[in-house]
């Protein structure tokens, strides 16, 4: 912690503590250093309230207090430190509405409150700081309209106000702001259009309005605006036709350019090349382009671009494959052709989406190491033929490589051992002749592994002493020929299965560094998935971190369900439906409580179906049709509304919901097991 004696040093001008792992609280002797012009207590762990003493610094010019836990409002007596010009408290954990005390400061420049729990509307009293040159309040609870008193922050350079829930329009006086030369006002949900007078602001060099709900055509005046830099308009509803040759003519020093995901049709002339801009990230996703955009034919700088989901035919043009790209996503376009041999020019690539394209040929031979950064491979969805390259070597980096849907034949490589950090790897739906990777086990963080509809074969043998995969959750194996019993030892150490996940929800993600020039979400990438689930193929825009499954569906194994399975307490979606297997159901599935869809149809089970299976509450999809099951269905929970087809092909099953009744009288119901009609389940599909 801080010792009180610092407060002894009477004579103290500057404090800088931060970044020192304090705890604890700040003592109130602080107040006794009359003198001190800075304090700064940054990036520590102090906590508790602020001492009423800090109002006692009358001389403080700057005060930073930035990234800890305190408690509680920030005390008033900040608001007679009036030689304050720099007051600094971001993710400090403070709660309260924006404290009136601020507009007592006068001298103040920069005022940094972001990231905390401030609620409540912008106050007026920001018209009595004629000196603030920064404010940022982002990433806080704040609500209503955004006030008009900012209009009069004349000396204003940056005002950042993203994530603060804004509502309503944003009122024309923003265009009085003409000092500022940096406007973020992202993740906000504004209404109307954005006004035009948002063209004054001729000093302007970042704009950042993405997600902000702004509808309407894109005001002309923003080509007043030459000395932007950095001009994110994404993921909004902007609608109309953009011709953005004009757009950028006066826009010199754009180096950064986002229009993604709006309702726009952008069009770029044939003949422009010369463009006098040096972009480094230009992002069209979404803009209803048909051909690739003829000013980026003389670019050399440009590290991120994003062309996708557009409707750009034809092939991939030599030119746009000499720079220096870190991130390249062209998916979901209608794409021909192969992936020429410069692609291996590539040294600096992090991200490759080529996914759901029409792309054929073989794989390039250096696909495996084009670049020691590669992070996200994705060639999804193309046609796409010959074996996979051996070359996965220094590729310490490779998170996600998504081969599925394409006509690749031969062996998994076994140079992905290599891959340490990979966590996603989905080859399904080729032509892979192949035993079970059992060697993807030493991959210590492979969480998702699908090797469905290919033509995997033999036994999955008992793994050694070392189980491996101690991070899988999700497994699908199934529409192969293998044959044999389950493995039911790997159903014993598949640790990661074992687990209820009750953390928050979050997606699977890959992150691209060099992508998040503007703000973080641009550097994510978001993993996605189709896992049988429920019955049916089921597609996950993004993959929920809760999500686990064994889909080992038809198969040629055989044997009985190992009852190792119950150990699985996490496991979701278990699916062994078009196999030999036979045998008693193991009453130990009633452990798996966390269960949702249990698809056991088309085998050769037989007996009863266990009646503890009433006891997995949050079974939406059950399916034992086509066996050999008999005596009466389990009655309590949900099991009664099941639809009869679940049970279909097996004549010696009675009771609810199949009409044929049970001789002799009642089937057994559990009194004890009942569910709270408000229990909801996690488990959706995108």
């Amino acid at each position: 912690g801080i010792p009180s004696s610092l407060g002894n040093l009477s004579k103290l001008i500057y404090l800088d503590l931060s970044s020192n792992q304090l705890s604890g609280e700040i003592p109130a002797s602080i107040g006794n250093l009359g003198s001190l012009k800075e304090l700064d207590l940054s990036t520590n762990e102090l906590s508790g309230r602020l001492p009423s003493s800090i109002g006692n610094l009358s001389s403080l010019e700057k005060l930073d207090l930035s990234l800890n836990v305190f408690s509680g409002d920030m005390p008033a007596v900040i608001g007679n430190l009036s030689s304050l010009k720099a007051l600094v408290l971001s993710k400090t954990n403070f709660s309260s509405d924006l404290p009136a005390f601020i507009g007592n400061l006068p001298s103040l420049e920069i005022l940094d409150l972001s990231g905390n729990k401030i609620s409540g509307e912008l106050p007026d009293f920001f018209g009595n700081l004629p000196s603030l040159e920064e404010l940022d309040l982002s990433g806080n609870q704040l609500s209503g309209d955004f006030s008009v008193s900012t209009g009069n922050l004349t000396s204003l350079k940056r005002l950042s106000l993203e994530s603060c829930s804004f509502l309503g329009k944003l009122p024309p006086s923003v265009g009085n702001l003409t000092q500022l030369q940096w406007l973020g006002l992202a993740s906000n949900n504004f209404s109307g259009n954005l006004p035009s007078t948002i063209g004054n602001l001729r000093s302007l060099e970042t704009l950042d309005i993405s997600s902000c709900n702004f509808s309407g055509p894109i005001p002309s005046s923003l080509r007043n605006l030459t000395q932007l830099s950095c001009l994110d308009l994404s993921r909004n509803h902007f609608s109309g036709g953009m011709e953005l040759d004009v757009f950028l003519i006066s826009l010199k020093n754009l180096e950064v350019l986002y229009l993604s995901s709006n309702r726009l049709s952008v069009h770029t002339k044939a003949t422009s090349s010369t463009t006098s801009q040096k972009f480094g990230t230009v992002g069209l996703r979404s803009c209803n382009l048909t051909e690739f955009p003829n000013f980026l034919k003389n670019q050399k700088n440009v590290a991120v671009l994003d062309l996708s989901s557009n409707r750009i035919h034809g092939k991939i043009p030599k030119w746009l494959l000499e720079q220096n790209f870190s991130s390249l996503n062209l998916s979901h376009n209608f794409l021909i052709g192969g992936i020429a041999p410069w692609i291996c020019n590539l040294n600096f690539l992090e991200g490759l989406d080529l996914s759901r394209n029409n792309l054929s040929g073989l794989l390039p031979h250096c696909l495996g190491n084009i670049s020691n950064h590669l992070s996200i491979l994705n060639l999804q969805h193309n046609k796409f033929f010959g074996t996979i390259p051996q070359t996965f070597l220094g590729v310490e980096w490779l998170r996600m490589i998504d081969l599925s849907d394409n006509l690749l034949q031969g062996r998994i490589p076994r140079s992905l051992v290599n891959c340490s950090n990979l966590e996603f790897l989905d080859l399904g739906n080729n032509q892979i002749s192949d035993t079970f990777p059992s060697w993807l086990g030493a991959l210590p963080n492979l969480n998702i592994l699908i090797l469905q509809s290919n033509k995997f074969h033999g036994i999955i043998r008992e793994p050694g002493t070392d189980c491996g995969f101690p991070k899988l959750r999700i497994i699908d194996i199934s529409s192969n020929r293998f044959i044999g019993k389950l493995p039911s030892k790997y159903f014993q150490c598949w640790n990661a299965m074992q687990v209820v996940n009750t953390s928050e929800l979050k997606y699977m993600q890959g992150v691209i560094l060099r992508a998040s020039y503007v703000s973080e979400e641009y550097g994510i990438y978001d993993y996605s998935l189709q896992i049988s689930n429920k019955g049916q193929m089921m597609s996950y825009d993004k993959v929920p971190n809760f999500l686990t499954g064994i889909v080992l569906s038809s198969n040629r194994f055989d044997g009985e369900i190992p009852t190792s399975i119950a150990n699985l307490k996490g496991l979701q979606v278990l699916s062994v439906a078009n196999n030999s297997l036979q045998g008693h159901l193991p009453s130990c599935l009633g452990n798996l409580t966390n269960m949702e869809s249990l698809d056991l149809s088309n085998n050769r089970f037989s007996g009863q179906i266990p009646q503890q299976l009433v006891d997995l509450t949050f079974l939406e999809f059950f399916n034992v049709s086509h066996n050999n099951l008999t005596g009466p269905i389990p009655q309590g929970n949900q099991f009664p509304e099941f639809d009869n087809s679940s049970f279909d092909g097996n004549p010696g099953l009675c009771g609810r919901p199949l009409s044929k009744e049970c001789e002799n009288s009642e089937p057994p119901t559990n009194q004890d097991h009942h569910i709270d009609g408000s229990e909801e389940s996690l488990f959706s599909g995108a």
